[in-house]
């Protein structure tokens, strides 16, 4: 987490290697770096690190149906299924984020902004990954269906067993899902540590800051430290 333009998009794309932005280090996921792979080996990974992105409408082609939308990533890297199994899987994702099977038929101008991003949801778990970098998926979003979302992924992590990345500025919703929490300032990590840690003892003076600006979270902290 971090303010607007602190390099947290870019560490999660340049992650999954949308962005040639890693000059050193490594990227390992299941023990494999990332930063090795390139041709077939980097599409065969692909299918384990899928990425939600903070705008769901700029984030899909408006000319496509949803069930061709939700199937991008089938086509690109589960290209043998056939159109019964194909349009079964659609179906199946829909309901795996509550929206109607027919929905499949419809364009994304059809649907309002949390649906929307539900959609996206279904297409990036496809493919079934084990890593989500989920891109401030709920800032564009009204605060109700903020917490729509914020509840689906959660049940969607018990349920399919997923690690996400979340990148957000809002450490509310940094707190309602994360277990460890690394807060960037101008390109770099300045404080990494469980959400607790970082949330109750923050180190930092930029960390103390952020938690400041958060009413609720700066009068728990509060309270905690009397306590």
């Amino acid at each position: 987490m971090g303010e607007s333009g602190c390099g947290k998009t870019t560490l999660g794309k340049s992650l999954l290697n949308l962005l040639p932005g890693i000059t050193s280090g490594r990227v390992l996921l299941d023990g494999v770096n990332l930063g090795t792979l390139n041709g077939e080996a980097l599409r065969r990974k692909r299918a384990d690190m899928q990425i939600i992105f903070q705008d769901p409408f700029a984030a899909m082609n408006p000319r496509m149906l949803v069930g061709d939308i939700i199937a991008e990533g089938l086509d690109a890297l589960r290209n043998g299924l056939d159109a019964e199994t194909r349009k079964r899987r659609i179906a199946e994702l829909l309901a795996l984020v509550d929206l109607p099977e027919d929905s499949a038929l419809r364009y994304p101008h059809e649907f309002s902004g949390g649906q929307r991003q539900r959609i996206c949801i279904a297409r990036a778990l496809a493919v079934d990954p084990k890593l989500v970098v989920c891109d401030e998926p709920t800032s564009a979003l009204d605060v109700s269906v903020q917490a729509q979302i914020i509840k689906l992924l959660k049940t969607l992590q018990q349920r399919q067993g997923l690690s996400y990345l979340f990148i957000s500025h809002d450490l509310a919703v940094v707190a309602e899902l994360a277990d460890d929490i690394a807060v960037m300032y101008q390109g770099k990590i300045v404080e990494l540590g469980s959400a607790a840690q970082v949330i109750k003892r923050p180190q930092q003076e930029y960390t103390q800051k952020l938690l400041a600006a958060v009413p609720v979270l700066a009068r728990t902290n509060t309270q905690s430290s009397r306590s």
